[in-house]
């Protein structure tokens, strides 16, 4: 797990769960040594940095994670499991299978630990159970196709300076609500967007932009962006990326919530940028754009969205 990586979650309703893992959830969320939202992305890439520093790297861990995120939201309780152990075995799979040179797969994983982590996945699989994780990560940059799924009012900008705000997202603060729930962005002073003009670039544990919508509100913004996307230019999000995503999000509960979180790249964008970051509006003007034939204005929008990624995505290869 990389620490430079957006994310994708969905969190389902505990009712979506089959007992006993229903009551396990619902315990887990109403207990008080869990991490909470706020430092659950931080204990969770530690855990991944001691398997992977340890003397023997460990690529996927012996047993599955029986930590989550949760969310509140309508006076339910959701979970996101973090399934490290699966989605550690889907990461080794597209490695195995990418074309990556022998040896150099032999640097990064030694034998042993590659025919441990193949032949456990192997007896998963044969299993018949899920190979679909909760959550999707994607290094250095967001994929544009995320983008579809939310309203610029659903954005929440915390940034590490400002005004006090709520101690974990997780939780239902009172006040303006979005559609799925959580906090409007800006609405009050307790939810601030706020922030110093020369923020630093690394995050303390406020610092996040996120995303928040329901299922319904998710998969309805996808449909439309599949019907308008086949006819329009190549700079947006291409047919195959939107299927691929709407294909993940049928598997889930249709009550679930779905969260885009930035992450790690928080780290890399200072506050000004992060303020600036208008990335699901400039989709949704794409798109509308697209909609009423108006081309220029919809690749305007995707040359702007395309030349602030690429700006982030540029420090991957920078000393």
């Amino acid at each position: 797990m990389l620490p430079y990586a957006a994310y994708l979650r969905v969190y389902e309703p505990v009712i979506a769960f089959p007992e006993p893992l229903r009551s396990v959830w619902t315990a887990y969320a109403e207990s008080g040594a869990r991490p909470r939202r706020a430092e659950a992305l931080a204990a969770e890439h530690e855990e991944a940095v001691r398997r992977l520093a340890s003397a023997t790297p460990v690529v996927a861990p012996h047993t599955e994670s029986r930590h989550a995120y949760v969310r509140r939201a309508g006076g339910m309780t959701f979970v996101c499991p973090w399934e490290t152990r699966l989605r550690s075995w889907l990461a080794f799979a597209e490695l195995d299978g990418g074309g990556m040179p022998a040896g150099l797969a032999g640097a990064l994983v030694p034998a042993a630990e590659a025919r441990r982590v193949a032949a456990e996945f192997e007896r998963w699989k044969a299993g018949g159970r899920t190979l679909r994780p909760h959550i999707r990560s994607s290094t250095w940059h967001v994929p544009p196709a995320w983008f579809t799924l939310f309203d610029p009012g659903e954005r929440c900008l915390l940034l590490g300076d400002g005004p006090a705000a709520p101690a974990d997202p997780e939780d239902e603060p009172p006040g303006p609500r979005g559609p799925a729930g959580t906090w409007i962005a800006g609405a009050g002073a307790g939810h601030p967007e706020g922030g110093g003009s020369n923020g630093p670039t690394t995050a303390p544990p406020t610092r996040t932009l996120i995303y928040v919508t329901t299922m319904r509100d998710a998969r309805g913004r996808l449909a439309r962006a599949r019907r308008v996307a086949a006819a329009g230019p190549e700079d947006g999000p291409t047919a195959g990326e939107l299927a691929d995503v709407d294909r993940w999000l049928a598997e889930f509960h249709p009550l679930a919530l779905v969260e885009l979180d930035y992450g790690g790249l928080v780290c890399l964008i200072d506050d000004d940028r992060l303020r600036a970051d208008e990335s699901v509006h400039e989709t949704a003007v794409a798109l509308a754009a697209l909609e009423r034939g108006e081309v220029e204005l919809t690749v305007a929008m995707y040359q702007r969205l395309r030349a602030r990624w690429r700006a982030v995505r540029a420090l991957e290869s920078a000393n």
